[in-house]
């Protein structure tokens, strides 16, 4: 039996078989998406980008060279340089690694934070729900930046400190999304069975609640990851995200706006790696919501 034939067997042997099964269907399924290929390219690049940045980067992200300082985009500098003689291209590419610690970061710290408290609100009802959907509807009703502004403010600028403000001002909207996905069935059959085996609250909620929650939540953090950006992204455009040398991409944008009319190289460039990045978050975020929708299970 070949490995397709294996991953695609409708009696699966094991339960690892029948997992990698399911994602080799979620793959197919995104493949056979022209955007959400197109998204997962985009992506495999970034990732690319940020763990072979030594090898791909002609030159230092941090050296100076003020003799070719503000050069156009070239053979030699295929971004050209900023005003300090660093070759865009390299900065951009190194980049790369900052914005997948920021959003990996993020994610792993919102996402859970959210997808418990949501479920445990759902789960528990009465004034446990009105307390921690209160706390939610608080930070919903800011904007996202401007709390981020004022948790770095409060904590000062840096990379760390900006990667907390955003991880505190991105968890509500998981939270609401689990509450919903917890209320749907935290009264069914297997909830109850699980309650009259013995199972405690802890248990019920970790083992049948949270799994159920899991696939609406890793699409909205996917689809989320565009914004998570672009709020890094402001950061370190006012200063208060990554500190120089870094080549992070906001404050690159930040130093080149004093050339914008005439270098105009110097803040298009990891502009336009933004935009990039975050269209292919978009797509595959789609993708995902295509595929793991189960009521779109029919139309992929």
């Amino acid at each position: 039996m070949g490995l397709s034939a294996w991953l695609t067997d409708d009696a699966p042997a094991s339960r690892a078989q029948a997992n990698l099964g399911r994602a080799y269907d979620i793959f197919r399924r995104l493949c056979r998406n022209p955007l959400a290929a197109l998204g997962m390219a985009i992506l495999l690049v970034l990732v690319l980008c940020a763990a072979f940045a030594p090898w791909i980067a002609p030159y230092s992200p941090i050296g100076q060279d003020l003799p070719n300082r503000l050069l156009p985009p070239s053979a030699a500098h295929w971004m050209g340089t900023d005003e300090l003689g660093r070759d865009i291209f390299s900065r951009v590419v190194h980049g790369a690694r900052l914005t997948l610690l920021i959003v990996g970061l993020v994610a792993v710290i919102s996402a859970p934070v959210g997808l418990i408290l949501g479920a445990v609100s759902g789960y528990f009802g009465g004034w446990v729900d009105r307390i921690l959907m209160g706390i939610t509807d608080i930070f919903l009703s800011l904007p996202k930046l401007i709390l981020a502004l004022a948790f770095v403010a409060a904590l000062g600028p840096g990379i760390e400190n900006a990667i907390i403000a955003i991880a505190i001002t991105a968890w509500p909207p998981y939270a609401r999304l689990a509450r919903a996905e917890t209320l749907t069935f935290r009264n069914a059959e297997f909830v109850q069975a699980a309650r009259l085996a013995g199972g405690s609250h802890a248990r019920v909620i970790g083992l049948h609640i949270l799994p159920l929650c899991t696939s609406s939540t890793i699409i909205r953090v996917t689809l989320d990851m565009a914004g998570i950006i672009l709020t890094a992204a402001g950061l370190g455009f006012l200063g208060l995200g990554a500190q120089p040398p870094l080549p992070e991409w906001g404050a690159m944008i930040s130093r080149g706006r004093a050339f914008i009319l005439d270098q105009w190289w110097v803040a298009t460039m990891p502009g336009f790696a933004i935009i990039v990045v975050s269209l292919g978050f978009c797509f595959l975020g789609d993708g995902l919501r295509d595929v793991l929708d189960p009521k779109s299970g029919d139309k992929a």
